[in-house]
């Protein structure tokens, strides 16, 4: 067996940072087409800024943004340049951050490549040496061969754009560009493709400003719902309202979080607005997001003061178990079943329900804390590491690990819930090794994605995951120290012995009615046994035994 590798520490997700809602815009036909011009306007402004800050490079400089900026000032307005331009500087960024992202993976592929491409063919892989398995057969060695070459050229290419400074961006999206290439096989018309794509190119996006009339100029929303937009000086005749704006006939009335987003705008603070037009279902959109405050993270401690749901996340289902403070599974195991087939809309509605039903489960059992395992599956992806099990890699690939995180510690937040993370080391492998088994009965079937379960609470509450330490004693003292787990060192009374139940704990006569119960002096007479003696140690009745195989008294 190999060593097992060290776990890290688990720890409270701090809250999110920034809160986004949407509503829709139920526009006439006039409001729609004054708004796609003004997109496509914008958006024609936001490519060639874009292209400017790309051909740049690392040469650019405060100078250079002021340069741009004072360009389009006099083709829009000055805000909306602003707007333009921070958008530019985002969208270069994150360009940025993608390069190098890929240039870690291609390292990492690289190397995995030729570790294998070094052992011999058909060779197993050794864990506790480090060593990967060798390639199955001499084809498959030359194809790794040829892959690795193909690596080594790609990496080559995106090290060479990250040092120059050179990005590929699309506007609209590279998935989008390519399906042109491919309408059949999507289902699309060109119309149908050129209406697409002209509305993910369009721009209707401005940033707050703090201390201005409802925290936005160049979009504003009163507090009575009224939507206006600043219009850019070539398209001045559009105008409906005083100073250049464009008022839509259309309120604006957020049903989620209204009276957080009512109270910003009324007290001037910044909310950043995003207009969208989704061209399949024919619908304007308007989005608000704006910064909050960061909320102190709970003490782990404070977190955990009264148990934890312990949360195993697979495929198809989440598995939960409410735990107690010693580590002890209270209740019934909970699943909560998601489809992550369809469409990515379809995928996040799922993963949405699912997890406001693990919400209510928690606010029943009166906990406040969610234990779940700290996944990632960046290197599981790869085809050095499931290279044969296609299924797998794409089960991990459609897996959303990242948004179903983000999205539990947003709702979570709300509910006043914290979210513990837990190294997800051999959770599921110990926790059907030690807790699958005790926890079947004849009417509950336990499975290893509940057991899974309880090894992540456990994890989370600093228990180990095996229930016991060692094996009890010959002569069942504890004079070895405390046997189970399932209370902490300061717990209090925990080294005493369980406390004694009233009732037979056998079929022979009840306690206090044997033949010698009345003969006190039996109990120092030569040759009698006492029937009660102080080292003895109590048991629970056969009946709970049976019962409840899996409870440990403190």
């Amino acid at each position: 067996m190999g060593a097992l590798r060290e776990l890290a520490a688990s720890f409270v997700v701090p809250g999110p940072a920034g809160v986004a809602i949407r509503d829709r815009l139920r526009v006439s036909e006039s409001d729609a087409v004054v708004l796609a011009e003004i997109g496509v306007f914008l958006g024609s402004l936001a490519a060639g800024d874009l292209a400017d800050r790309s051909r740049q490079g690392l040469a650019h400089d405060s100078a250079g943004w002021a340069v741009r900026k004072r360009g389009l000032t006099g083709k829009s307005s000055a805000r909306w340049a602003g707007s333009v331009t921070k958008a530019t500087h985002d969208q270069w960024a994150l360009a940025r951050r993608g390069q190098a992202a890929q240039v870690g993976w291609l390292r990492r592929q690289i190397a995995a490549v030729e570790a294998r491409l070094a052992r011999p063919l058909g060779a197993k892989g050794n864990k506790r040496d480090g060593l990967p398995r060798g390639y199955a057969s001499r084809a498959e060695w030359h194809a790794k061969c040829r892959r690795l070459q193909s690596l080594k050229d790609r990496l080559a290419g995106v090290e060479a754009d990250l040092a120059a400074g050179r990005v590929q961006v699309v506007r609209g999206g590279k998935r989008l560009a390519n399906t042109r290439h491919h309408l059949a096989a999507a289902g699309l018309t060109e119309e149908a493709w050129r209406e697409r794509w002209r509305a993910e190119r369009m721009f209707l996006a401005a940033d707050g400003e703090s201390g201005k009339r409802f925290g936005n100029e160049t979009i504003r929303i009163t507090d009575t719902g009224r939507l206006s937009i600043k219009v850019p000086a070539p398209l001045a005749h559009l105008a409906n309202a005083p100073h250049g704006r464009y008022a839509l006939a259309a309120t604006v009335e957020f049903q989620h979080r209204g009276q957080e987003w009512r109270d910003r705008i009324t007290a001037n603070r910044a909310v950043a607005y995003r207009i969208h037009h989704d061209t399949a279902r024919g619908r304007w959109y308007i989005t608000a997001a704006w910064q909050r405050a960061a909320a102190p993270v709970l003490p782990l401690p404070a977190a955990l003061a009264r148990g934890v749901v312990g949360v195993d996340t697979n495929d198809d289902h989440l598995a939960a178990w409410h735990l107690d403070v010693h580590g002890n599974p209270v209740g019934e195991p909970q699943r909560f079943f998601y489809d992550l087939t369809g469409r990515a809309e379809h995928r996040d509605a799922q993963i949405r329900h699912a997890l406001s039903r693990l919400l209510h489960y928690v606010h029943r059992c009166g906990a406040v804390a969610i234990a779940i395992e700290d996944l990632d599956f960046t290197d599981g992806k790869s085809r050095e590491k499931h290279g044969h099990n296609k299924r797998f890699r794409q089960l991990l690939s459609r897996f959303p690990t990242t948004k179903l995180k983000a999205r539990l510690v947003s709702m979570a937040a709300e509910q006043q819930v914290a979210v513990i993370a837990v190294d997800p080391a051999y959770t599921s492998r110990w926790g059907a090794q030690h807790w699958q088994k005790p926890l079947v009965t004849p009417t509950r079937k336990i499975s290893r994605h509940d057991a899974a379960s309880i090894a992540v609470g456990r994890r989370a509450l600093g228990h180990p995951i095996r229930r016991r330490t060692a094996p009890p004693h010959d002569d069942q003292s504890d004079r070895g120290g405390h046997r189970t787990v399932q209370a902490r060192p300061e717990a209090r009374r925990r080294e005493e012995t369980r406390p004694h139940l009233p009732g037979p704990s056998t079929g022979c006569a009840p306690p206090g009615r044997g033949a010698k119960a009345g003969d006190q002096r039996a109990q120092h007479r030569s040759g009698h046994t006492a029937e009660y003696g102080s080292w003895q140690q109590d048991s629970l009745p056969l009946s709970l035994q049976e019962r409840c195989p899996h409870v440990y008294v403190r």
